[in-house]
């Protein structure tokens, strides 16, 4: 027998990927080498684009414990340790959901078994070959070796992907070696931390705000305060002298005093664990010589990784290669995949990767030590009043800087980009956009005065949601939507006229006709 899909990784990227395969009808089998999810604290939760996408597929009140829907930070963020003034901005495309990433990975699995995933926790892939037909996955579980026979194998198991070595992928880049960083949950005087901004006060030294790394001559300090946990503190120097020595709260009490000059009295941790407690020497900023081999696919940390950007962009881009990867492999599953849409997985995929590149070496210059990085820093902060630098560095930041080529070289301006939030007048009532894109299929919002191009496209109600509406605000006056939300065609004009149809045909010929007729769920609101 030949599965579908098996995902080797039960992380949020393999967890991601399984959800939305079962979405479009596919069954994957996910295997995961840890018997149960990890309490190693690691990433501290989802920035950027991400957090929009998490909210169309109805997971961000589960996330976040809060009903209403996500709203940008336009307020303060960073580049470089150097501050981005949001308020500058118009329409702010940071967005952050500070959550640990054990809990991403509660709600992912959660999410994967009310859809009917198979999950394998304690199974690890340990070889794979391929033919023509099927990759054979060669599987060490609990009960013994054993192996599977699937279409498709997708590499979701981190920055040490076995699934990567094995099938000879090459993974390029540069290794920082200088740096050190020490990191721990612990407990800071609570008067120090003011209440209305959350900013740390460190007495000799002045204000430090909650998320945001502050960088110094010596090195970087950053104060996590994370809902219902410790904060998480950090400090990061350049050329340390290497030991094998435990890590120690000590260790890093000291560490913080050479980076800000002053003593931070940093207590135990209160309440249940687990704890960070570590240092970590050197980092990696890598792409994969490819994202593809033949029946072979990687997403996430086993396609690239980045230094000095931390978790948070890291998750956004992984957590994206999934959900652009899973409507494409469905397709393909089905047969109903037209030439070259596969393939369009690493090609979109790779831009955003290599974009996330040029943000961490830039970050990684930035935040060095140093009188001249200092000069640096002083030149860039005169241009950071710009109101279009901080907007460039703001969707950098957020990944909401990648458009995909959707052949139209004449296309609206909102082709090939992520769809704008939308609040829309249906005859049901109010709705959000992300409210219409909770069944991972493709989307057509008209929104022309009238009717007419959702009657035309009627016959095509079993491949595509059709909903006509009225925007609260100004917006294109008709949209496609891909499954990952990413606008295939747009109109401005009040009725398309034949050129533009003509693009919307070529559109639904890559994107709705591929989509399998009959789909579990299906929605229509005229």
């Amino acid at each position: 027998m030949i599965t579908d899909v098996v995902i080797a990784g039960g992380g949020p990227n393999g967890l991601m990927l399984a959800c939305e395969l079962r979405l479009a009808g596919v069954r994957p089998v996910v295997l995961e080498r840890l018997p149960e999810p990890s309490d190693e604290p690691k990433a501290n939760g989802l920035l950027g684009q991400v957090v929009k996408m998490i909210d169309r597929r109805g997971l961000y009140e589960r996330l976040s414990g809060n009903p209403a829907p996500p709203r940008p930070n336009s307020a303060y963020f960073m580049f470089g340790a150097m501050g981005l003034d949001l308020s500058l901005l118009a329409d702010s495309p940071i967005y952050a959901l500070p959550v640990p990433q054990r809990r991403i990975v509660q709600v992912l699995q959660e999410r994967a078994v009310e859809l009917g995933v198979e999950i394998r926790r304690g199974h690890e892939a340990v070889g794979l070959s391929q033919d023509d037909d099927a990759v054979t996955v060669d599987v060490a579980g609990p009960g013994g070796a054993y192996q599977l026979r699937a279409r498709y194998l997708i590499g979701a198991d981190g920055a040490h992907s076995t699934t990567r070595k094995l099938s000879g992928i090459g993974f390029p880049g540069i290794t920082y070696d200088r740096m050190t960083l020490r990191s721990a949950h612990a407990t800071i005087p609570a008067d120090w931390v003011d209440p209305a901004t959350g900013a740390l006060n460190v007495p000799g030294y002045g204000a430090v705000l909650p998320f945001l790394p502050h960088r110094t001559e010596h090195g970087g300090f950053s104060y996590a305060p994370m809902p219902g946990h410790p904060p998480l503190v950090s400090a990061t120097e350049w050329d340390q002298p290497a030991t094998d020595a435990p890590m120690s709260l000590e260790e890093l009490r000291a560490s913080v005093r050479r980076v800000l000059g002053v003593d931070v009295p940093l207590g135990p941790p209160d309440g249940e664990g687990p704890h960070a407690l570590r240092r970590m020497t050197g980092g990696n900023t890598r792409v994969a010589e490819r994202f593809a081999d033949r029946r072979v696919f990687l997403i996430g940390d086993a396609a690239h990784v980045y230094a000095a950007t931390g978790g948070g962009p890291g998750l956004n881009l992984g957590l994206q290669d999934a959900i652009n990867l899973g409507w494409k492999l469905a397709a393909e599953l089905r047969g109903s995949a037209p030439p070259g849409l596969l393939a369009s997985y690493e090609t979109e995929r790779r831009s955003a990767a290599h974009r996330m590149v040029l943000n961490a070496r830039a970050q990684s210059a930035l935040i060095a030590p140093g009188s001249d990085v200092t000069g640096l820093r002083d030149l860039f902060t005169e241009l950071l009043r710009d109101p279009n630098t901080v907007q460039r560095l703001a969707e950098l930041t957020a990944g909401a800087d990648v458009r995909y080529d959707m052949g139209e070289p004449e296309a609206h301006p909102l082709t090939g980009r992520f769809a704008p939030d939308m609040d829309l007048h249906t005859p049901a009532g109010p709705v959000r956009l992300a409210e219409l894109t909770r069944t991972a299929r493709p989307l057509l919002l008209d929104l022309t005065e009238g009717t007419s191009l959702a009657e035309t496209l009627a016959p095509w109600r079993d491949h595509v949601d059709i909903v006509t509406a009225r925007p609260q605000t100004a917006a294109p006056t008709a949209l496609l939507l891909r499954p990952d939300c990413y606008v295939a065609w747009a109109s401005a004009t009040p009725q398309p006229d034949p050129a533009e149809l003509e693009a919307l045909w070529a559109a639904f010929a890559a994107v709705v006709r591929c989509h399998r007729a009959g789909q579990d769920r299906k929605r229509t609101m005229t």
